[in-house]
């Protein structure tokens, strides 16, 4: 009777599963790159005319002033619009987002929550996402759309005047852009948190595998 014993050399052999291709590794870091570039220096820009009762340290910020500030967020702004635009038709015309980010279910998201606050929530296989993955990446998604069109209205409110309606007023666009930015940087710090958690998931953002 032949053995069916796997060897340490078969699987050796056995080739890695490609959890992220090469396209979205590429767009992800320059996205990273973009977001954490329009923070800095959206903080310095919010600090020449703040909307709450703080303004964000110097140190943290980018430009060094207001004019300094604008020039890179604007940088920032074509580098994110055009890799997030790549991203989305190329996440769209792939199938990659309706395979990874649907279904999305409330009973779903309550258990994997649940799963993961007890430590419970199993991460064996990186090409499938639980229902938290799920709704913060959708969800981060739609954030990034609004802060691209709440941004472009702040930038041309008279030329672009019928984005600036599409929230209100140009006040309006102000507070949406910047709710859009705190949920961006919660969302940089739960994702970091969670890759720190799940080591083997920031090597697979990095060689695929």
């Amino acid at each position: 009777m032949s053995s069916l014993t796997v060897t340490d050399e078969q699987v050796s052999a056995t080739p890695a599963k490609v959890v992220q291709p090469a396209w979205v590794r590429v767009m992800h870091w320059i996205n990273a790159l973009a977001m954490i570039l329009m923070i800095l220096s959206g903080w310095q820009i919010y600090n020449a005319s703040p909307l709450f009762g703080f303004s964000f340290p110097r140190e943290y910020t980018l430009g060094g002033w207001l004019a300094g500030g604008l020039l890179w967020h604007f940088a920032a702004m074509w580098l994110l619009m055009i890799n997030g635009l790549a991203y989305l038709v190329t996440g769209l015309a792939t199938g990659r987002f309706r395979k990874k980010l649907l279904p999305i279910t409330p009973s779903g998201v309550i258990h994997d929550v649940r799963a993961a606050l007890t430590f419970k929530l199993g991460h064996a296989d990186l090409t499938v996402y639980n229902y938290v993955q799920r709704l913060l990446y959708a969800g981060i998604i739609v954030v990034g759309v609004l802060i691209v069109l709440s941004g472009l209205s702040m930038w041309k409110p008279v030329q672009l005047y019928y984005l600036v309606m599409l929230f209100g007023d140009y006040p309006t666009a102000r507070y949406v852009h910047f709710f859009c930015m705190a949920a961006i940087c919660a969302f940089l710090v739960i994702h970091v948190a969670l890759a720190l958690l799940v080591p083997k998931s920031l090597r697979a953002m990095i060689i695929g595998r």
